[in-house]
């Protein structure tokens, strides 16, 4: 170990003590494998697909992915790994890019509706369409490419996008409308084929996010499941996002963004000539990078192969399965809306009347799962959208469905034996008229003093004071039990979350 952690060691330290460090450091993280967390990794359950990922990133982790003209081989294992992309979910004449991750893929997407409405349509303040369940990437590529993102309500019982409200909601300005397939939150199918078609009356570009679930519901066609058509071969369909290092089991951050032909992906890059360096011209965001990523995609796509897929995505399917017929009979469950595979979201009834959507329920539930060994991710109620846990399932879940049921109804038991969490009603009345682009340490003080804290815990990011009073610590570290933290973000407005998610995690990253 460095003797000081702000300096770099003055004489280096030996590989076995910084690998030994590495390893240390990963034993507080939630595991990757197991099939123990259920967000954020996609565990195959095939434990030869990480070193096979690992020694492909190897074999390519200096190439500079920036000039396949220098670097031939990008462009060999790029088309290679679009090409299986555009079979799976493309039409004729489908063209792509392989990107970082989701967020990239969207972000460009959002980029090439832009431009195109620009170039086609002459529109010069754009406007995006989007469910209000679709992911908060297309809301960041509005905010970063300056598009108006116009949300629309979903249906308030299923979750669906509403086509009919979708196609009420598009403009002379629209730019692009979107899809989900299926949505995050939920698991929900969007109704594709309708928004796509009143898009294209239009005159409008449609993106299918199918980031969660397009590597995943065309396999399951091949175990017999129904699944609507969603991709390019929709009529209107003009673009799609697929995510590999989700239910491709490739090491993240690997993605494919698809689009119906070469001239509208054009609208995607970027080229810069007028200076005096080499000329530029970037694909996706990123100029330099590794092609590591590109690599390890490749060889597990190589490795796994059609059967290997159908088989996987067969493993899911019973897992979902199995998993919503439990939920089903667990007294004071309900499972949302109607989940395709892959992703389950159920909320936990009580309350007066024991039969409405209770947020402190859930959240004691994700505590005490979570002190039982299982990560279930925790959301939020939104526009009458209940609170709930969310659980995204792997083939490595498939053997965890009756330990994870038998545990849940256990930490259901004792969640409503708890105290209800809950947060002061004065405290988040006030709290919600703060202004958070105005808030000052007098307003932060007021909230504080109302909640009755000591007003010594009144730092210089008054921000980070009101969330110290959600039971943070001050290093960016969430106490054992997160209840009370999301209790107080479950009562106030969105942007003052906003504010206060950004404190936090200048908490989290901070020398």
């Amino acid at each position: 170990m460095p003797t000081d952690p702000t300096r770099l060691p003055s004489d280096g330290r030996s590989a076995q003590q910084v690998l030994a460090e590495l390893r240390t450091l990963r034993e507080t993280d939630a595991p990757t494998r197991g099939g123990r967390t259920f967000a954020y990794v996609y565990d195959p359950g095939r434990a030869e697909l990480d070193g096979l990922a690992a020694a492909a990133y190897a074999e390519f982790a200096t190439v500079n992915g920036l000039d396949p003209t220098v670097f031939p081989s990008v462009a060999r294992l790029e088309n290679d790994v679009v090409r299986a992309a555009a079979a799976l979910l493309g039409a004729p004449g489908t063209q792509g890019t392989f990107t970082s991750g989701g967020t990239e893929s969207i972000l460009l997407a959002v980029k090439a509706a832009r431009d195109h409405a620009r170039a086609a349509r002459g529109i010069t303040a754009p406007q995006l369409v989007l469910p209000a369940t679709a992911h908060p990437a297309f809301h960041k590529a509005a905010h970063y490419l300056g598009l108006e993102a116009v949300t629309v309500p979903v249906d308030p019982a299923g979750f669906r996008a509403d086509a009919a409200a979708m196609s009420a909601a598009l403009t002379d300005r629209t730019a692009l409308v979107v899809a989900s397939a299926p949505s995050y939150a939920h698991g929900v199918l969007d109704p594709v084929a309708e928004i796509a078609a009143s898009a294209a009356a239009r005159g409008v570009l449609c993106h299918v996010d199918a980031c969660l679930g397009g590597w995943l519901l065309p396999w399951l066609r091949g175990t017999g499941h129904q699944v609507p058509a969603f991709g390019l071969t929709v009529p209107g369909v003009t673009s799609l996002s697929v995510d590999l290092h989700k239910y491709a089991y490739t090491d993240k951050g690997a993605s494919v963004v698809l689009y119906a032909d070469a001239e509208l992906r054009r609208h995607q890059y970027f080229a810069h000539a007028a200076w005096p360096g080499y000329p530029v011209v970037n694909p996706t965001a990123q100029g330099t990078k590794s092609a590591g990523l590109l690599a390890q995609a490749w060889a597990v796509l190589q490795h796994v192969g059609e059967a290997g897929y159908t088989a996987l995505a067969g493993r899911v399917a019973d897992a979902s399965e199995r998993l919503l017929a439990g939920l089903r009979g667990i007294g004071g469950v309900r499972v949302l809306g109607e989940p395709v595979a892959g992703v389950v979201a159920f909320t936990v009834l009580g309350g007066a009347s024991g039969t409405e959507p209770d947020p402190g329920l859930v959240l004691h539930a994700a505590d005490e799962m979570r002190a039982a060994g299982w990560y279930l991710q925790p959301q939020l109620s939104y526009e009458g959208m209940p609170p709930n846990l969310h659980l995204t399932l792997t083939p490595a879940t498939v053997d965890r469905v009756e330990g994870l049921l038998g545990d849940l109804a256990a930490a259901l038991r004792t969640a409503r034996e708890l105290p209800r969490a809950a947060v002061d009603p004065g405290l988040a009345e006030l709290a919600a008229g703060l202004d958070p682009d105005l808030l000052g340490p007098q307003e932060a003080e007021a909230v504080l003093a109302y909640a009755g804290l000591d007003p010594d815990l009144l730092g210089p990011q008054e921000a980070e004071a009101v969330l110290a009073y959600a039971g943070l610590d001050g290093e960016g570290r969430l106490p054992a039990r997160t209840a009370p933290v999301l209790m107080l973000l479950e009562a106030l407005p969105a942007p003052l979350k906003e504010r206060l998610l950004k404190e936090f995690l200048g908490t989290v990253f901070r020398v």
